[in-house]
C-alpha cells in the first residue's frame, strides 16, 4: 500500500461520519458518540499525516506551499471541533456547526486527492510513498490508541 492509498482509508471514514453526524438530532447518545468517533479520526489522521505526508512534501518547492495550505486547513478543522465540543448538542447551533464541519473535511479532501495527491506522486519516489505508508499506517494507530 503506497502513501495515498494509507490515506484515503482514513479519508472515506472521515466522509462517512460527517455525513452521519449531520444526519442526528438533538443531545442523543448517537450524536455523542458519532462526534466522539469523528474527533479521534480527525485528531489521529492529522497528527499522522502531517507528520508522514506533509513534512516530507514541504521540502520540495512544488508541494510547500500546498503542504502548508493542508496543515492550516486541520488546524481550522480544529477548531470547528473545539466549537462544536462547546456548544449545547441540543441547540440549532449546534448543527449549523456541524454542516460547517462537514463542508471543511469535504473540502479538505477533495482539494487532497484531486490536487495535492497529484504534486506529490511527482516529487515522491515510488519506494518513498511505500515508505510514509508504513510511517503513517504506524502513526495513525498510535493516536488512535490515545485517544
Amino acid at each position: 500500500m503506497n502513501i495515498f492509498e494509507a490515506l484515503r482509508i482514513s479519508h472515506a471514514t472521515q466522509r462517512t461520519l460527517a455525513d452521519q453526524l449531520i444526519l442526528t438530532q438533538g443531545d442523543t447518545p448517537e450524536r455523542a458518540s458519532i462526534f466522539s468517533e469523528l474527533k479521534r479520526e480527525l485528531a489521529a489522521h492529522a497528527a499522522a499525516e502531517e507528520r508522514f505526508f506533509y513534512v516530507p512534501l514541504i521540502a520540495h518547492d512544488m508541494t510547500q506551499e500546498p503542504s502548508r495550505h493542508g496543515i492550516a486547513e486541520h488546524h481550522q478543522m480544529d477548531q470547528l471541533v473545539g466549537a462544536l465540543a462547546s456548544t449545547e448538542r441540543s441547540s440549532p447551533a449546534w448543527l449549523a456547526a456541524a454542516k460547517a464541519l462537514h463542508h471543511k473535511i469535504y473540502h479538505h479532501l477533495e482539494d487532497e486527492e484531486h490536487s495535492v495527491f497529484q504534486l506529490a506522486g511527482k516529487v515522491l519516489s515510488e519506494a518513498e510513498k511505500l515508505s510514509l505508508a508504513k510511517d503513517y499506517e504506524g502513526e495513525f494507530v498510535s493516536q488512535r490508541l490515545k485517544s
